[in-house]
This record gives C-alpha cells, sequence and structure tokens, in this order.
C-alpha cells in the first residue's frame, strides 16, 4: 500500500436481531439509543432499567442533544446516549442528530459502540439506524496526523441492535470509505501530497482496485493542445502536473463510460501572479477537493462492484507565483481550439477544468460530473451548507435539487448558458476566463465551462460550497466535509440519472 493512502483497515460492523435487553448493553462502553419525540408508554418496558431511563427523559431540557447522558448500571458502566428523533425529520437532520450523538460519545474511549433505535415502524427504524451508522463511520476514521504520539482510534466495533431484520449496510460503508478517502487527501499537507505524488498515489490504488490508469504529462498535453490546463501548470518548478485517467470497467474493458467524474485538482493554490492574501492562502492546501470527491466516489462504485463502466479524469496541479507564471491579458488555446483571454490568475481552476472536461466529452460518455471548490460567489450566495449545481440540462434542475434533500447533501440549481457569457466576451479571444466585475461569478464560471463540453455530453459541475464548514456537516464530524460522495451515489443508485443521459 502507497504511505500516502489511509489504512484500508475496516471497522467491524455487527448486527443483533430482538429487542435491546440487558445482556447485549453489558458488552457496551457506548450506546447510543435513538427515540421518538414521544416515546410510547410501553417501550420503556422493553428496554434495559427502562423505568429508570423514563425519569431521565423526563427530566431533559426541550430541544437538547444529547436529550440525556447517563451511564447503565452494568460492570462496564456502559455509557449511555439518548437522541430524539421527529417522525418526519429529513435525512439531513437524522444525519445530524448522529454527528451530535456520536461526538458526545466520543467525549471519552468509545471502544465498543452499540447504536439502538427502537420505537418507530420497521422502514424509519432502518433509515435512522443507517444514518447514524454513517455518521459513525465518519466519526471513527482519522484524518492525517504528524504527532510524535498518535492518537489510536477511539471505536474498536459497532453494533447495530434491536433490529427486526438484518439491513444491507454496504453501501453505507462504501460511501463512507469514499468520504473517507476524500477527506483523508483533501487534509493532506501540500508538502506531502503534491502533483506528482498524486498521481503515484492514484497510480497505486488503481492496482489495489483493478482499474486502468494513465497519467497525460505536460508533454503529452501540450500534443493534445491543452493550453488552458498548461497556462496554470507552467509556473511550477518542475514536470509534476498532469492530467490523470482511471477506468473502471467491471465488464468489457473496450465498453464506453456510462459516467464521467472530473475533479479539480489544484494541489495549492497561491492565487498564481495575482498573488492571495494570507487568511485566503492559508488552507489552499485543499483545493484539490474536487479531484479527491471524484476519486472518492470512484472507490465507492468499484468497492459495491456496480456494473457501469466509469471514468474518472483529475486535474493536478499547483497554481503557482513566479517569473514562468501566467499573467492577466495572456491569450492561450483550449484543447478543443477555443482561445481564452486570462483576466484574473486566482481563476485557475476552470482553466485546468477545461481542457479536462475536453478530453472526458471526447470519450462520449454516458454524462460527465464535475466536481471543483471553484468560487467565493457560490459561498455568498447559498452559504457553506449548500453546494451549487450547475448542468446543461435544464429540465433536470428538480431531480439534482431533490436528490440533495434525499441524502442529506443538500444542493442549490442555478443557471447557466448564452445569456451569461454575454458577461464572457473578449475583443481580443473567443472568450474571456471570467469577468472583472466579480459579479455571479459561480454563474459565470460554470457557463465558461460549459464550452468546453464537447459532443452534447449530459454534464453536471458540482461547486463545492460545502466542501468545507467549521463544525462539520450533516453526519460529517469535521470541517473538511469530502461532500460530493454521498451525493453521488445517490444521483446514481437512486436517481438513476446515469440511465436517463444514455
Amino acid at each position: 500500500m502507497h504511505s500516502l493512502l489511509p489504512d484500508a483497515k475496516e471497522l467491524r460492523v455487527n448486527q443483533q436481531l430482538g429487542r435491546l435487553t440487558n445482556k447485549s448493553a453489558d458488552t457496551l462502553n457506548q450506546l447510543l439509543l435513538i427515540l421518538p419525540e414521544r416515546v410510547p408508554a410501553t417501550l420503556w418496558k422493553t428496554l434495559p432499567q427502562g423505568a429508570r431511563l423514563k425519569t431521565l427523559m423526563a427530566r431533559k431540557k426541550p430541544g437538547s442533544v444529547p436529550a440525556v447522558r447517563s451511564r447503565l448500571n452494568n460492570k462496564r458502566q456502559t455509557q449511555l446516549i439518548i437522541g430524539t428523533c421527529k417522525p418526519d425529520a429529513s435525512a439531513f437532520e437524522q444525519l445530524s442528530l448522529g454527528r451530535q450523538l456520536t461526538q458526545a460519545a466520543l467525549t471519552e474511549k468509545a471502544g465498543a459502540l452499540g447504536i439502538c433505535v427502537a420505537g418507530f415502524d420497521e422502514a424509519s427504524q432502518a433509515m435512522i439506524t443507517k444514518h447514524v451508522l454513517a455518521a459513525t463511520l465518519a466519526a471513527s476514521f482519522s484524518l492525517p496526523a504528524y504527532k510524535n504520539k498518535p492518537t489510536p482510534p477511539s471505536i474498536s466495533s459497532i453494533r447495530l441492535l434491536g433490529l427486526r431484520e438484518k439491513l444491507d449496510v454496504d453501501r453505507v460503508a462504501a460511501e463512507a470509505a469514499g468520504n473517507n478517502l476524500a477527506r483523508w487527501l483533501t487534509s493532506m499537507p501540500p508538502n506531502k501530497l503534491n502533483a506528482e505524488s498524486y498521481a503515484a498515489l492514484t497510480k497505486d490504488l488503481s492496482g489495489q482496485q483493478g482499474w486502468q490508469y494513465k497519467r497525460f504529462s505536460p508533454r503529452e498535453l501540450e500534443k493534445l493542445g491543452a493550453g488552458a490546463f498548461l497556462a496554470v501548470a507552467q509556473g511550477n518548478e518542475d514536470d509534476s502536473a498532469s492530467i490523470v485517467r482511471l477506468r473502471y470497467r467491471p465488464g468489457n474493458k473496450s465498453e464506453k463510460a456510462a459516467l464521467s467524474l472530473v475533479g479539480k485538482g489544484i494541489i495549492f493554490d497561491t492565487g498564481g501572479t495575482n498573488l492571495k492574501p494570507f487568511q485566503s492562502m492559508l488552507d489552499m492546501h485543499g483545493d484539490m477537493q474536487g479531484s479527491a470527491v471524484a476519486l472518492g466516489t470512484l472507490l465507492t462504485i468499484s468497492k459495491l462492484k456496480l456494473p457501469i463502466a466509469v471514468d474518472c479524469w483529475l486535474a493536478l496541479t499547483e497554481n503557482r507565483t513566479g517569473p514562468s507564471a501566467y499573467k492577466s491579458q495572456d491569450v492561450v488555446t483550449a484543447a478543443n481550439g477555443k482561445t481564452i483571454q486570462t483576466i484574473h490568475t486566482d481563476a485557475e481552476g476552470r482553466m485546468a477544468l477545461a481542457d479536462t472536461l475536453v478530453l472526458a466529452s471526447r470519450d462520449e460518455p454516458g454524462m460527465i460530473i464535475d466536481y471543483a471548490t471553484l468560487t467565493g460567489t457560490c459561498i455568498s450566495a447559498i452559504t457553506k451548507r449548500y453546494s451549487g449545481v450547475f448542468s446543461n440540462r435544464a429540465a433536470w434542475h428538480p431531480r439534482l435539487k431533490r436528490n440533495g434533500q434525499a441524502c442529506g447533501e443538500r444542493v442549490w440549481p442555478f443557471p447557466i448558458g448564452d445569456e451569461f457569457l454575454e458577461a464572457l466576451k473578449s475583443p481580443v479571444a473567443d472568450l474571456m476566463q471570467c469577468s472583472p466585475d466579480g459579479a455571479g461569478d459561480h454563474i459565470l464560471a460554470a457557463s465558461f465551462l460549459g464550452e468546453f463540453v464537447e459532443n452534447d455530453v449530459p454534464w453536471v459541475h458540482v461547486d463545492l460550497s460545502a466542501g468545507s464548514h467549521k463544525g462539520g456537516l450533516g453526519h460529517i464530524p469535521t470541517e473538511i466535509t469530502g461532500f460530493g460522495v454521498r451525493y453521488t451515489m445517490a444521483l446514481i443508485l437512486d436517481e438513476c440519472i446515469h440511465e436517463a443521459s444514455s
């Protein structure tokens, strides 16, 4: 295994059918117990130490999370964390509840952690259990740390208790693995994960997962006419930049992709010649999160052994300043022959993605989804709680929004098209890279990118405004959220959007 990849050891998830008993609770260090807001009187009689729990719940402060923190009277002194859930709670609310309860449990070493959802109908019990499990799997994963005394994992095992029937949790586990990989890579220091080591990491991961791997070097990209990507890369002191293509083919190796995932992989973004100020540059090692989400999604698809052909394209480079860096008013030619007048060197993401989208769309996949931490205006428009989505299929907007509500990774659709390209008209080139006034830049950036999707391939652009959120978001406890893996899997498995596009 490549030294930069996280430990692939997966946490054990055991399931126990039948009601929660004193015997099963006695084996736990921590127990997360999720109950309805109005607990049926008969339920207390079936729970371990139910009369005592009923008394504690009667004292709870309305709206508090957790509702109760206590201990069971057993040998382990099991820490009990009780939360309540409304019957009509959204996926986002259920995931958030799971995060808050898990964080409460992890104030001490968790060890064996149990999850019990009681007092709900069977369908609600299954859904809430899976959402809390997703939160627990996210919390149990350690992000990169370089301390002399590393902190050992707190949770040793997870047990799902009180179930009416066994749950299929393979999807939850696979999505957690993909999200964990995305967060891991995004968290890595830029001197550890550079463009060269990132490409090497994807090669190693391809060997493990059976993916086809191809790295397009700067020399090869020059032959392909990828002048937009190379404009950004030319500020690097070496030729480490590249576009990496990965292929997952469960069937015919020469089959066209039903889905192509494209990710912005700016390893570190100084802003280039238009240099960022300190606060804006501090966390720019995370400007490659789009590529990490694309890679994490591919890993999830692979782990689930989905019967669809998938390509993954990663645009990997730094955006440096220096004598060789590209400048405002440079005119460059992209791989599709369109010329671009550079306006602001900190709008490098759309430049790197432009050529990558050309290459991805020339293979005529069923559809393309690209991911990028692209614009500050998207954050200004919808905050860091939602991500923006854009598409050359405007009729998909309701589906894209509905999918986000259903899976708990929420998005908001924005328009794109010729109307907005008016703001990118250039006197010297086919179009400007961005508008000098910056208004509505998230819409202009997506409209710009749409000019590089060939063959009218159905395309969705995700501007990851929810890629980081202080205190975590939904089921994710860390500021880096890995937003997009869960959303994309819901698009594929629940909306089947790749089938509608073919």
